[in-house]
């Protein structure tokens, strides 16, 4: 199973870098997404495509027409959070704030309940658990945060899977479609999205998706953006790594299309068959003196 899935935010929504830190900075920036969104509708339009896109809650203050046009157009609207911070810089009041008012604000603009969600940068770490007890207290019934490997944003990697489980909290249990992991020279990445789609030859990204049954995508409309301007701030690493193969993603983005049949998250939750997915019990932990929330 394939999942075609698209992270909705602007080209500056870029983490860990003090240029970019927040709404604050990010008024000094020109918007470009509804030009790169159009370049993704066009391609799932020709080949009559479903996805689900995560989009954040800041989106509905100066893109709202966006969001509305995903839904009406019929493609599943989901949270990428509101102000897309790392999660693990949050404490739990600021992230249930943040959360509420990215579910708020996309049901107001969709009129339909956001059943999945998807943190920044997949920031979801083994000591910040306690996000699964928030996110089915706010009615997430689907997440898509885990990166069960070692990666610059913290990662999951004591996870114990990379295919779709059934997660046990505090408050009771979620469905997870992880980050499906390759294994190539002998590290362990994702291929399916971000900066390792745009960097390697198709070639190799096909192969990879060939020889899995489980693939999940993360794109951004940034991917596809070549003419962006340089984000102010990043190391000439990272530099390297948020433009590398913008030329040719979107071609990559259509030959995947072509060549693999991909659902959206609504229609893999119909092809997986949960009772018998693994079932991953998270550490009990003491509970707070507020509500359902658990620290």
């Amino acid at each position: 199973m394939k999942i075609l899935t698209f992270d909705v935010e602007e080209w500056f929504h870029i983490l860990d870098n003090d240029a970019t830190r927040g709404e604050k900075e990010w008024e000094a920036f020109d918007y470009r997404l509804d030009a790169n969104i159009d370049k993704i509708l066009e391609i799932l339009d020709r080949y009559d495509q479903k996805a689900t896109f995560f989009c954040l809650g800041w989106l509905t203050k100066n893109h709202a027409h966006i969001v509305r046009r995903l839904d009406s157009l019929g493609y599943e609207v989901a949270t990428h959070s509101h102000l897309h911070q790392l999660v693990y810089e949050q404490g739990m009041r600021e992230f249930e704030r943040d959360l509420e008012n990215s579910i708020k604000s996309l049901e107001d603009i969709t009129g339909k309940k956001v059943r999945a969600y998807r943190a920044p940068g997949f920031s979801l770490r083994q000591d910040n658990r306690w996000v699964f007890d928030l996110l089915l207290l706010h009615g997430i019934e689907i997440d898509c945060s885990v990166f069960p490997a070692h990666r610059a944003h913290g990662g999951f990697a004591k996870f114990g899977t990379d295919k779709p489980s059934l997660i046990v909290s505090n408050s009771g249990v979620i469905k997870e479609f992880p980050m499906s992991i390759d294994r190539i020279w002998f590290q362990n990445i994702v291929s399916s999205g971000g900066g390792y789609f745009r960097l390697l030859p198709y070639s190799i990204t096909r192969m990879l998706m060939k020889r899995t049954d489980y693939s999940m995508t993360y794109f951004h409309p940034h991917d596809f953006d070549a003419d962006r301007p340089y984000v102010p701030g990043l190391s000439p690493l990272k530099r390297f790594k948020n433009r590398v193969g913008s030329k040719s993603a979107l071609w990559k983005l259509e030959q995947l299309i072509k060549e693999f049949d991909f659902v959206d998250i609504d229609e893999a939750v119909r092809r997986v068959e949960w009772e018998r997915v693994e079932v991953v019990h998270l550490p009990e932990r003491r509970r707070k003196q507020r509500g359902k929330c658990y620290g």
